[in-house]
């Protein structure tokens, strides 16, 4: 593709991956916020809760003034705590449900447009009752989000049997499940990961296709999952070119591919496409980044 990344996509960068010491929201927030923010590469950014109020407000201030997009992540919420919003027990789904609204809030403090979370583990024997209570969730949310503005919310899509097993899950599942949220809330999506595909045991295409009218956020990643004997195994987000990883630049180009193709990657409104990377180790995070942006780089070329 000969056309400037800029046109198709806004290039964001999911920061509390890139800088995991941030993911509880304590730590170098606004240091690294703010590396990103003068990166002109990204157009976007993701965050997550950032504690400290003080802070919040600067990371505020410093985002308002970047001129980037700007979504919120809970996932973190949901992973560090535990909690679970398709949870049997009705006491650990309302505690799941009141740290996602407070997540809300945040997210509307700062400046997000775009708001996502995931789905919890399950019994696979009760895979029903959760799938209903994960609805029933997701529509008060939306709800909740609805009565504040107008942020977007979405589901990211993660395996459902090796690492986060997650109820959301395979792409028949996803595409059940959204399309009964959409009863009631046009603005719920999905959010796919091409670091997820390779866990949930699907095709690009499989994974894809089946529920690319819903599509509403993409994260660009990799993952290792070829025996757990081997580093980075599971849901990991190492970096492209890893020992035994899934994706690099071909599998990278195949995924630009297919969201081109599906109409998801276009000129008319681009679509927040984000790296979501870690470093392994005592990987430099900055090096990470920069490796992922050559990825990108190459995968466009050849599209």
């Amino acid at each position: 593709m000969n056309a400037p990344l800029c046109n198709y996509m806004k290039v964001g960068l999911v920061h509390f991956m890139a800088f995991p010491e941030t993911m509880k929201g304590e730590g170098p927030v606004l240091e690294t916020i703010k590396k990103v923010v003068l990166d002109t590469y990204f157009d976007a950014i993701e965050i997550t809760t950032v504690k400290d109020s003080d802070v919040r407000k600067k990371v505020k201030n410093l985002l308002e003034s970047s001129h980037m997009t700007v979504a919120y992540a809970a996932q973190p919420r949901l992973l560090t705590t535990g909690l679970n919003l398709n949870d049997t027990n009705e006491e650990g789904r309302q505690r799941a449900l009141a740290n996602v609204k407070e997540g809300i809030d945040e997210a509307y403090e700062i400046g997000a447009t775009g708001y996502s979370f995931l789905s919890g583990k399950y019994d696979e024997a009760r895979r029903e009752e959760a799938f209903d209570l994960l609805v029933k969730s997701t529509n008060e949310i939306c709800a909740y989000t609805k009565s504040k503005g107008d942020m977007k919310v979405s589901l990211e899509v993660f395996d459902y049997d090796v690492d986060k097993r997650s109820l959301i899950g395979p792409a028949d599942l996803a595409l059940r499940y959204v399309q009964e949220v959409r009863k009631e809330h046009d603005h719920f999506g999905l959010m796919v990961d091409l670091s997820h595909i390779p866990l949930i045991h699907e095709t690009i295409e499989e994974s894809l296709l089946p529920v690319k009218e819903y599509i509403t956020h993409a994260h660009i990643g990799n993952c290792v999952v070829k025996s757990p004997d081997m580093p980075a195994y599971g849901d990991v987000h190492p970096r492209f070119g890893f020992p035994n990883g899934e994706n690099d630049v071909a599998e990278v180009t195949h995924y630009l591919k297919v969201l081109l193709d599906i109409g998801y990657l276009n000129t008319e409104n681009p679509p927040i496409v984000s790296f979501e990377v870690k470093p392994f180790g005592d990987e430099d995070p900055d090096v990470v980044i920069a490796n992922a942006k050559r990825t990108l780089n190459a995968a466009w070329a050849k599209v």
